[in-house]
């Protein structure tokens, strides 16, 4: 069970906490406007429920297609819980099935995309297959591939991207993916302990969050135990810069967040 409430951290590692969030989280629509030529927007299932109204909202302004993503898979369960939590959605039913199946009813209900503006991909229980899927499926339909914006969880946005170019890589594709997590997670210590700014429905128990983020950055290691083509060959090189490293040492170090990473089996 995930804690509701998560003890303040020293200012260090928070700091550390927060340097990481943002660099996994690859928002590439910071500053910038929305690109006018891309042809479609691919969301790959997940439990954080801003990440799935930012990839909704743009798909609907923009009138593009949407690809949702998703099977079931061992993560599936946390996005039945979002739901069932969230003022809105917790109407919409979940037990049994696919993530994109999900996300599609709230794509069609709450923010009224049109059948024919919606592509639901519904076999794929990993990034790996969230991305070759995906691109099968556009190419099925015709749907051009030259500018594509892609949206995951922010903690697992960096290497969602470094996945679609993997996949991209193997078929000689000169695709352009922009990468857009819909929002950056901010941490900051308050009264009652670590809450994320600002608050809003449908995001990670913190307990969860701190311990997904050192994970993620070990699997963006192109070394023996890592994603990269030197370890599990799942995605392209990523380069970690030496201060994103060094806050992912001061992570695993903080002896605050020791029995949630030994919880995840991270250390």
């Amino acid at each position: 069970m995930f804690m509701t409430r998560f003890p303040a951290l020293p200012e260090k590692t928070l700091a550390a906490v927060n340097a990481l969030g943002r660099w996994l989280a690859q928002n590439e629509f910071d500053g910038k406007p929305f690109p006018a030529q891309a042809d479609c927007i691919i969301l790959a299932g997940n439990a954080v429920i801003p990440t799935i109204d930012a990839a909704c909202e743009l798909a609907a302004t923009h009138k593009l297609p949407l690809v949702i993503s998703g099977g079931i898979g061992h993560s599936t369960s946390f996005l039945y819980s979002a739901i069932a939590r969230h003022p809105r959605y917790n109407k919409v039913r979940t037990t049994g099935r696919t993530e994109a199946a999900i996300i599609g009813d709230i794509a069609r209900q709450f923010w009224k995309i049109t059948p024919e503006k919606l592509i639901l991909e519904e076999r794929s229980t990993n990034s790996g297959e969230n991305a070759r899927f995906s691109l099968a499926l556009l190419r099925d339909r015709g749907i051009p591939l030259n500018t594509l914006v892609i949206v995951q969880d922010p903690t697992m946005q960096r290497r969602t991207m470094a996945t679609f170019a993997r996949v991209l890589a193997d078929n000689h594709s000169d695709t352009f993916c922009v990468s857009y997590p819909g929002f950056t997670p901010i941490l900051e210590n308050g009264s009652h302990g670590l809450r994320f700014q600002p608050k809003s429905d449908g995001l990670w128990p913190i307990d969860r969050f701190l311990a997904l983020i050192p994970g993620e950055l070990a699997r963006l290691r192109d070394d023996s135990q890592g994603y990269g083509p030197n370890g599990r060959d799942f995605i392209v090189h990523v380069d970690i810069p030496d201060e994103i490293a060094h806050a992912g040492e001061m992570i695993m170090a903080d002896e605050t967040l020791i029995p949630t990473l030994q919880a995840r089996s991270l250390i």
